[in-house]
């Protein structure tokens, strides 16, 4: 049976996958109540594992360094209990040729070389080669979906992003571009930032020093 975390570890991890987040967006990648979310928050906050940070109009809160180990503490005991047998550690290894790719599909969706600057905008104005990039996302949308059946069957929390990722890219293939690549919304590459943050935090792995 695949594990599911405590309210309170899956609020902390939310808060690791996504870096920084209102309380509401917490709520909903921890898939717990706004309520519950604030008062996990709230205690994780005395605890000294959260802070609340305001600035320029805009509210969230992040993970502290304390926060940090404290949350892979409890990710290495999770995965003892449920993961025996080392399949989210094949899974990030399959994982790391796919992200190369995905990697270079966004800076190529990104900047369009031509003779006179190798690194200009690209303009979407060649559907030529944005079909490519699209097409090169599906195929990974196609590769996604059994390496994230193989670390849901394990851990519960990694159900859903194989479907999010679809979800973007069909919004991109219908010409809205953010889908792709923004950071403002559920876009291709933001969901995929967080599937390979999640496995590195599930591991220990620190990704300044990942191969």
């Amino acid at each position: 049976m695949s594990h599911r975390q405590a309210p309170e570890s899956r609020v902390l991890h939310a808060v690791r996958v996504i870096g920084f987040a209102s309380g509401a967006v917490i709520a909903e990648r921890a898939g717990t109540s706004h309520g519950e979310a604030l008062r996990v928050l709230s205690r994780a906050e005395r605890a000294g594992w959260v802070q609340h940070v305001a600035f320029a109009g805009l509210e969230g809160w992040s993970l502290t360094d304390v926060g940090k180990v404290e949350n892979e503490r409890r990710l290495a005991a999770e995965r003892e209990e449920a993961d025996p047998d080392g399949v989210i550690a094949a899974v990030y290894r399959d994982f790391l040729p796919l992200n190369a790719r995905l990697l270079k599909a966004v800076t190529e969706w990104q900047i369009k070389p031509t003779a006179a600057d190798q690194f200009a905008r690209n303009d979407h104005i060649d559907p030529g080669w944005d079909e490519r990039i699209l097409n090169e996302l599906a195929l990974l949308s196609n590769e996604l979906v059994p390496l994230t059946e193989r670390l849901s069957a394990v851990l519960a929390r990694f159900d859903g992003y194989a479907t999010r990722y679809e979800t973007a890219l069909r919004k991109a293939r219908n010409g809205h571009h953010d889908w792709v690549d923004k950071t403002d919304k559920d876009s291709c590459h933001r969901v995929w930032f967080q599937l390979h943050e999640d496995l590195i935090a599930t591991l220990g792995i620190d990704r300044r020093n990942e191969v």
